[in-house]
């Protein structure tokens, strides 16, 4: 199955994207221009995934879901950083709008539909409590020293860091992330692996051969740079959609966010119907985390030869979405178990969150 998997679609489509790429760069694109280039985007983001989740298969958890979320965040990363490069001081507020729209994305969309889908299942989802929240914990810090305290420091006017105050955000998400990604594969790895025996029967499947993890780890590659660069060609026509239909500009953060964040959430919800909802978690929370605590740092080095400024403070709308979905979600992880009142809460905060990041 997995020869079947490498050898079709998963391989084919990052070259197709890559060919588009190369004939649509640097062009104004027509109606169907920008369809064609949508297409091509999205078959290379869910390739991406899919070799992503060969080579995770191939390393064991927590490593895999460890592989999933920094995939998926260099291809966040990339679409931002194109895109604020195109739009100049348009996208001040892209990389805020982007990293709140993950965070919210994960801890209350995927994480919602995971509970959901793992109580419907077995009338209670069950999960680790101390790994999810030590997870929990650390995405509510990244949150908050990178998007929070901009909005209340002086230094500066406006909800922006000073460049030494950016450096200091950017070192300490850097750190903590390191320092996570430490405490879970290697000293408290336990913690973050499921918690039932059933839960385990997927790492006791035949594992990828050498050579099918290293033709997914290329053609991951070849996926990633053709999703950056898409994303720059198409960048215009999201900016016009969004304007057209009368939304914010902070919509195009929801917009990319949403589109990278698809794959991670189809992972996500294959995991729970398969009971293993801890992984799922661990998608949800380091997809989370690693948008925080790779993104700014990204932004900040790149803010060495962007021009404008960088608005990074929240506003008392998202503060509220915010700080709702981390007390919600302390109580969920706390029990360690969680029914499908759980996984409904923290699916109405997301849908809040859609709500009004299109009609604020």
């Amino acid at each position: 199955m997995l020869r079947a998997l490498t050898s079709r679609w998963t391989v084919f489509i990052p070259l197709l994207a890559a060919i588009t790429l190369a004939a649509t760069w640097g062009r104004s694109l027509p109606g169907i221009g920008v369809v064609v280039v949508v297409a091509a985007l999205v078959g290379a983001v869910l390739a991406a995934v899919q070799h992503a989740e060969v080579i995770a298969h191939r390393v064991g958890e927590p490593f895999g879901s460890l592989v999933l979320a920094v995939a998926v965040t260099v291809i966040e990363v990339g679409l931002i950083v194109t895109m604020m490069v195109t739009s100049g001081e348009k996208s001040a507020a892209l990389a805020r709008d982007t990293v709140f729209a993950a965070v919210m994305i994960t801890c209350n969309g995927i994480f919602g539909l995971a509970l959901l889908v793992g109580a419907v299942r077995r009338r209670v989802a069950v999960f680790n409590a101390e790994g999810t929240g030590a997870a929990l914990g650390t995405v509510a810090t990244l949150s908050t020293l990178s998007l929070v305290l901009p909005t209340f420091t002086t230094s500066k006017p406006g909800p922006e860091f000073s460049p030494a105050q950016l450096a200091f955000a950017a070192a300490a998400s850097l750190l903590l992330y390191a320092l996570f990604v430490m405490v879970q594969t290697v000293r408290h790895r336990d913690d973050f692996l499921p918690v039932e025996e059933s839960d385990r029967a997927h790492e006791r499947g035949e594992r990828p051969t050498v050579r099918a993890t290293l033709l997914s780890l290329a053609t991951l590659m070849v996926a990633l740079v053709a999703v950056v660069g898409l994303a720059k060609v198409v960048s215009p026509s999201i900016e016009s959609a969004v304007a057209s239909a009368g939304m914010p500009q902070s919509a195009v953060g929801v917009v990319i966010a949403l589109l990278v964040l698809l794959p991670e959430t189809l992972a996500a919800v294959r995991a729970a119907r398969r009971d293993q909802v801890q992984i799922s978690l661990n998608l949800a929370l380091g997809s989370a985390m690693a948008s925080i605590g790779l993104t700014i740092p990204a932004i900040a080095v790149a803010t060495i030869w962007l021009d404008g400024p960088l608005v990074l403070g929240l506003g008392a709308t998202q503060m509220v979405l915010l700080a709702l979905t981390v007390v919600v979600g302390v109580l969920t992880v706390v029990p360690g178990r969680a029914t499908l009142l759980q996984g409904g809460v923290h699916v109405a905060l997301f849908s809040a969150f859609v709500f009004l990041a299109a009609s604020p």
